[in-house]
């Protein structure tokens, strides 16, 4: 019947002699019952979503048991379901549908994978090697259920690379839930975790899921994990090991099944040293490292990410900037972008708004980078380059004392981020000099 479809069938007799089956020849549709010897269509059904990679699969039912086929489709992944007697057309259509499902998610995957070559994934821009790197990656962690550690500086987009991995697993159209461990008291990071029972702790008036139960079928991006207390790393230990919860005042635990990524602005290493981050915790999450280098070490980046940030900008703000002037950009690759890619968006946000329309101009951009870009457009003037050191200002043979006052000055404004009071300060003259000085290099 099925080779009439113009497809081959391959037949197991229960759930285990399948997998084996699937681990030799992949398929494009599987076709299952609930009830079998050995391993169960429930069974099976799960060991498939552990897999990480489910193809469309029709669960078949006797009569009587339409509302638990309908359950395993939500909770398990499956496609669809049928009735027991199969109508063969009816199954022909649903199968034939399944089969177009099943290429047009291989095709999704190798038009990601084709992006990803030129610079691209999701949201996620870049050229540089090391991030060609980090895409290959996460297209290669993204459809696996495997825990995942994202480190990186602060700015540098971590969180962006918890929504790509959740966008390219099996669990895309389930919730995806970020809590930030830093930004809450120890007296209440385990019930925003956990959730809690009414009447556990003074002022629980009621029952409160925690975000396991929040991001049940989807993921769970715990952030500055080195900043969770000991002993919620514990109890979060023990949950990672068997997928089991329990409310803060609750007397019995319940499953969950959640794909938990943690992210850290610390090395973790160091974090261990220092009595932060629990070593076993740590070597539960680290399944897969992400490390995303700071905006520094990737300067062939900044124009691409510009550029994407640019168009969506104009959507946030309805403006109509085409694109950015040669000496902005020579700027923007000039300087060191401390706070990283969070840092670059604000300074294009301000940017946008200011132009409105057509290109970037160094008048819309902060002072700092106006007068940089000024200074290696004199001529003979030479501009120190970012160093390695960001403590540290170089001057080439040569230089006059007048530029080498005007880098100096600079170098000072981007190291306070352009707070001109602690800049003078450090420079030891008084802010209406430092005004004056400004106004000087950039007239």
């Amino acid at each position: 019947m099925v080779s009439a479809w113009g497809m081959t069938a391959e037949t197991a007799r229960d759930g285990n002699d399948a997998l084996e089956a699937l681990s030799r020849n992949p398929a494009d549709v599987i076709l299952t019952d609930l009830n079998m010897p050995g391993l169960d269509g429930f069974g099976f059904l799960q060991k498939l979503r552990e897999m990480g990679d489910m193809p469309p699969t029709i669960v078949l039912t006797a009569y009587g048991n339409v509302e638990t086929a309908v359950r395993t489709v939500h909770e398990l992944g499956a496609y669809w379901f049928l009735e027991k007697p199969i109508q063969p057309k009816s199954l022909e259509v649903l199968v034939s549908r399944a089969a177009q499902h099943a290429v047009l998610r291989n095709d999704k995957q190798a038009l990601l994978r084709h992006i990803a070559n030129y610079g691209a994934l999701d949201e996620m821009v870049g050229t540089s090697p090391k991030m060609r790197e980090i895409f290959s990656l996460l297209q290669q962690a993204g459809p696996s259920k495997a825990c995942v550690l994202i480190t990186g500086e602060s700015g540098t987009g971590k969180e962006m690379v918890a929504r790509t991995l959740h966008k390219l697993s099996p669990r895309q159209q389930g919730p995806f839930i970020a809590i930030n461990c830093a930004a809450l008291p120890e007296t209440l990071i385990e019930s925003e975790l956990f959730g809690h029972e009414k009447g556990s702790f003074t002022g629980a008036s009621e029952r409160r899921a925690g975000c396991f139960e929040l991001a049940q079928h989807g993921t769970l991006l715990l952030d500055e994990i080195g900043e969770m207390p000991l002993p919620t790393q514990a109890k979060l230990l023990r949950i990672l090991e068997d997928s089991r919860v329990r409310r803060l005042g609750g007397k019995a635990e319940f499953e969950v099944d959640v794909r938990v990524l943690a992210a850290t602005n610390k090395v973790p290493e160091e974090a261990i040293r220092g009595g932060h981050l629990r070593e076993d915790l740590y070597y539960r999450l680290n399944v897969f490292h992400v490390h995303l280098p700071p905006l520094r070490e990737r300067k062939q980046d900044v124009r691409p990410i510009s550029e994407s940030l640019i168009e969506s900008l104009n959507a946030k703000h309805e403006c109509r900037v085409t694109g950015i002037a040669g000496d902005v950009l020579d700027a923007f690759e000039r300087y060191a972008w401390p706070g990283n890619v969070r840092e670059l968006r604000n300074v294009l946000e301000r940017a946008v708004i200011l132009a409105g329309e057509g290109h970037l101009e160094l008048k819309h951009v902060p002072a700092f980078l106006h007068a940089r870009a000024v200074m290696a457009a004199a001529a003979g003037a030479t501009v120190p380059d970012v160093p390695d050191d960001p403590q540290t200002v170089r001057f080439n043979i040569g230089t006059t004392v007048g530029d080498a006052e005007k880098g100096l000055i600079l170098r000072t404004l981007e190291h306070t981020h352009n707070n001109k009071t602690r800049a003078a300060e450090i420079l030891g003259i008084s802010l209406k000099t430092l005004h004056n000085k400004l106004k000087e290099y950039s007239g």
